[in-house]
């Protein structure tokens, strides 16, 4: 049956994506290796990688012997993913761009631009499982990374593939020796999704403004000097440059005011809540049973904290069994419900959190 079927495969010139299209030709099906072209500009101290990847992909497309194309979505990336970071810490809060590369990218512009060329589904190396148009966790529970595919929707899912979600990330390295593919040996990427090694403050230091402003403790004392108050998210310990005594935590911030609230107190009520708002709701099959019992993450790899969940107007509470600490606006909250085998839980939806 699948030998008929067209699947482009997003390849990154990573291990993942190099294994999902080893994957799927061994598995019979009509396979085309397309490297996404989202970004390419270099930065003060660091080089884009992206010819390197573009040619880890191609030398494994080749590998393969199957055909290799590049998709050039750096404008719409610009658009779609990198200007709603950059508006989103003008704003004061902390986007997740992977998500919305997810939702923008991958699953809408990848697959549309793939169809619309010839292909009958698209694949990517995500640690995720689909079925029927069900998002599944994947079977790697350190490498799981349903959260970030939280926004795709059903009718996407059900156009695509993610082989390696049925597989842990060691067992996936050994079937690239096994393949014999170049990218066998190649270090995981880290850092932005876009922009690799570059950390989120040297990024956003290239394109937006910003001033210096008072750090504040919980008396109301200013103890320091920050150097822009956007770079800086809840929780936070790192990076203050606050000396002497106990390590103080980022509790709130004025943008309006460009001032940072902090504490040395990790009980501090500021750090933990119980109770949360999600704007922007997206379900992926249908919206959750008002009362019933869910786990939700409020953050990658974060663990599953039970809940119960209610709409609130546009928006929805989340009512969950226990505290969980430094809750940041911008970020997502994803809800989760078991499915089959007990480990495995089905991707409900989710929305951001304010």
């Amino acid at each position: 049956m699948s030998k008929n079927i067209k699947v482009y495969v997003g390849m990154s010139g990573g291990v993942d994506s190099s294994v999902t299209a080893a994957l799927l030709k061994e598995q019979g099906y009509d396979v085309t290796g397309v490297y996404m072209k989202n970004w390419s500009q270099d930065l003060p101290g660091f080089e884009c990688p992206w010819k390197e990847d573009f040619q880890d992909a191609k030398r494994v497309a080749v590998q393969l012997d199957i055909p290799f194309k590049m998709y050039d979505f750096e404008t719409e990336y610009r658009e779609r993913v990198v200007d709603y970071m950059l508006d989103g810490y003008k704003a004061g809060i902390t986007p997740n761009p992977d998500i919305m590369c997810n939702q923008e990218v991958k699953f809408k512009l990848f697959l549309e631009t793939a169809l619309a060329d010839g292909a009958d589904m698209i694949a990517t190396g995500h640690y995720a499982r689909i079925s029927d148009g069900l998002l599944l966790t994947g079977i790697d529970g350190n490498k799981d990374q349903s959260y970030f595919l939280y926004r795709v929707t059903d009718n996407a899912l059900k156009q695509s593939l993610m082989p390696i979600g049925e597989y842990e990330k060691p067992s996936v390295r050994e079937l690239a020796k096994k393949f014999g593919l170049a990218t066998a040996e190649k270090k995981d990427s880290q850092g932005i999704c876009f922009v690799g090694k570059v950390g989120i403050k040297e990024f956003l230091q290239q394109f937006v403004t910003t001033e210096p402003g008072a750090i504040v403790d919980a008396n109301g004392t200013v103890i320091g000097e920050h150097d822009g108050a956007l770079f800086y998210t809840i929780g936070q310990r790192h990076g203050l440059n606050v000396g002497g005594g106990l390590p103080y935590y980022v509790v709130g911030k004025n943008m309006a005011k460009n001032e940072v609230y902090v504490t040395t107190d990790l009980q501090d009520p500021k750090l933990w809540t119980s109770e949360l708002t999600i704007t922007s709701p997206h379900w992926i099959n249908q919206p959750p049973e008002e009362g019933a019992t869910y786990g939700v993450r409020t953050r990658y790899r974060a663990p599953l904290v039970t809940c119960t969940i209610k709409k609130d107007g546009d928006n929805w509470r989340i009512l969950m069994d226990e505290e969980v600490r430094a809750l940041t606006p911008g970020q997502s909250a994803v809800l989760y419900e078991q499915h089959g085998d007990k480990g495995s839980y089905r991707v409900v939806g989710g929305g951001i959190v304010i």
